[in-house]
């Protein structure tokens, strides 16, 4: 609820306007039945044309205010349970772009997919009946049984009678219905993730057959998320049929007694008339306060893990503020050891190393010796344990994040496009290239004849998940990506594992004009492709085992050579 309100107060105004049509719609319900109880007792036994012609006036008078009442409160719900769910939405996605891995692992992308969209979707729907509802219900209620009341002072006790019996049906339908809300959102957790993953690896599911099995998996999280679902319906659904039946068997008490009453001369058939009216608002305003209720514990559900999330403090603080502009680009580690967040062994252990404007260096090792997690604490995906990262002299934690990254072109060890034009693909490196700009960085990234290739050129739609393109062609796209920012830093994460050995080497002859003013990092398998580098770094186990030129590490390092061996023959790296 908490949650709710501090949205509300965006919208303080509309949330007037909604109170003055809700006063506005509750004059107008319960002043219809008090004219049309006079015009019964006057107008029509006193046989009074006049009087009914007039009242009848101010009926259509009133009915107008009451739809006119009716449209603005409905306008005003709509509105502001719309906006509030826009907003949040927008703020679960702009916080949840300041998460590390590390965050997104403790939700799960399926989880923040659910908690953004349907989550959302309970906040709007409950919004809706509570701006509705919380006010007008409350008012409705007590101003229908003080005109009950005043009609008749005997009838107002039955549907008094009645109001424990309610209250006491929809406290145990909350009870109920809450953990049946929390396991119905879990499991559509699961079944988003069963979702996604099906449709992912489409590809994979396929080529070992096991379609069978996937189908098995989808059928039975969607029947337990079904089971609980029917659970929660049966329960909300139970609640009118028994709320009408006991408003039917008020109804029956009334008329026995009003007959009595009206036998003995104490109540008057407009006042009988008048009094089922109250009796029908004060009964309904009952009921859509259940209504507000009974949503109450899965708007409660949504609204907790909604919170969950953006309560959840990001690992990497951006606190810096400092800026530089030095020409002369350098990075250097010192003595940096990494232990991921939810694990015991260091990654990284005791990494020094520097590397100043113009060199290339390289980083090479067996998987997992922690190759791929050294280049991801330079854009502060992670920040280090021990040590430090510094850019020109400065730690890198004391930059502020953004201006960091502006600095650096990272090429991911898995090539990643979005859905648009292949212009807008590299273009994303650089919202303001031109098209020179986006040109002269696909040739090099030797994409250009590829691209042209394509019936639309640079303005061929990338499709979903990138299927229109191969693994190599995405590569090189990423790469174009990087090079049309023109960075201080390239930061390639075996970003050339996809490409033949031919176009390998072409565009590391054409990255090499490109990146003499910068510093580059590569990530590789190949020995070929980091031979020429100024450095090369062999890691094992998350240390430093080798550090030098090819050369040097072929005679000094028994790891690189043992590396360089099982890929190029003796003859090939002696005539290197």
């Amino acid at each position: 609820m908490k949650l709710i309100l501090n949205y509300l107060k965006n919208y303080k105004k509309l949330v007037f306007i909604n109170i003055i049509s809700v006063f506005g719609f509750i004059l107008v319900e319960l002043g219809i039945p008090t004219i049309i109880a006079n015009m019964i007792d006057v107008g029509v036994q006193r046989a009074d044309v006049n009087y009914l012609f007039q009242m009848g006036l101010v009926i259509v008078f009133i009915s107008i205010v009451g739809v006119s009442m009716t449209i603005l409160l409905g306008y005003c719900c709509a509105k502001i349970s719309t906006s509030i769910t826009r907003d949040i939405r927008n703020d679960i996605f702009a916080h949840v772009q300041t998460f590390t891995a590390y965050e997104f692992n403790q939700f799960g992308v399926s989880s923040m997919i659910t908690r953004t969209n349907n989550d959302a979707f309970q906040i709007q729907l409950f919004v809706n009946v509570l701006l509705r509802t919380a006010l007008m219900t409350p008012i409705m209620f007590i101003a229908s049984f003080f005109m009950t009341a005043k009609a008749s002072l005997p009838l107002s006790f039955i549907i008094a009678a009645t109001i424990p019996l309610i209250v006491l049906g929809v406290l145990l339908v909350a009870k109920i219905s809450q953990p049946i809300s929390e396991k119905q959102q879990t499991l559509l957790d699961k079944l988003n993730r069963i979702s996604r993953e099906n449709l992912s690896g489409i590809r994979v599911i396929r080529a070992f057959d096991n379609d069978a099995y996937e189908q098995l998996r989808f059928d039975e999280s969607n029947e337990e998320f079904t089971t609980q679902s029917k659970k929660l319906f049966k329960i909300m659904m139970m609640t009118s049929p028994i709320f009408f039946m006991l408003m039917n068997v008020a109804g029956l008490c009334i008329y026995w007694v009003a007959s009595l009453l009206i036998q003995n001369g104490q109540l008057s058939l407009g006042q009988l008339v008048a009094f089922m009216d109250y009796l029908f608002h004060a009964m309904f305003s009952i009921m859509l306060f259940c209504t507000v209720f009974m949503m109450y514990p899965r708007a409660a559900v949504s609204a907790k893990r909604i919170k969950e999330v953006l309560d959840t403090k990001p690992l990497i603080k951006n606190e810096g503020n400092a800026h530089d502009k030095k020409q002369d680009v350098t990075i250097s580690f010192d003595h940096v050891t990494f232990v991921y967040p939810d694990g015991e062994e260091p990654v990284l252990k005791d990494v020094s190393f520097e590397a100043k404007k113009g060199e290339t260096i390289a980083f090479i090792g067996s998987t997992g010796s922690g190759k791929s997690t050294l280049v991801n604490l330079i854009p502060r995906f992670y920040d280090v344990s021990e040590g430090s990262i510094s850019l020109n002299g400065i730690d890198i934690r004391d930059y502020d994040v953004m201006e960091l990254r502006s600095r650096l072109g990272v090429i991911p060890q898995k090539a990643f496009l979005f859905h648009g034009s292949i212009a807008d693909n590299i273009r994303f490196g650089k919202p303001d290239a031109t098209k020179e700009e986006i040109e002269h960085a696909a040739k090099v990234a030797q994409a250009y004849s590829f691209i042209m290739e394509k019936e639309h050129g640079f303005d061929e739609e990338i499709t979903e998940s990138a299927t229109n393109v191969s693994g190599g062609q995405k590569q090189r796209l990423s790469i174009a990506r990087a090079i049309v920012r023109k960075p201080d830093i390239y930061i390639f994460d075996d970003s050339f594992s996809a490409l033949d050995f031919k176009t390998d080497a072409i565009l590391r002859s054409e990255l090499k004009k490109e990146t003499k003013d910068s510093i580059v990092i590569v990530v590789a398998q190949r020995i070929s492709t980091i031979m020429d580098a100024d450095q090369i770094i062999v890691l094992n186990e998350g240390n430093v085992i080798g550090h030098g030129k090819h050369k040097e590490l072929l005679k000094n390092c028994q790891i690189y050579k043992e590396i360089a061996l099982s890929q190029l023959s003796e003859e090939e790296l002696a005539n290197e």
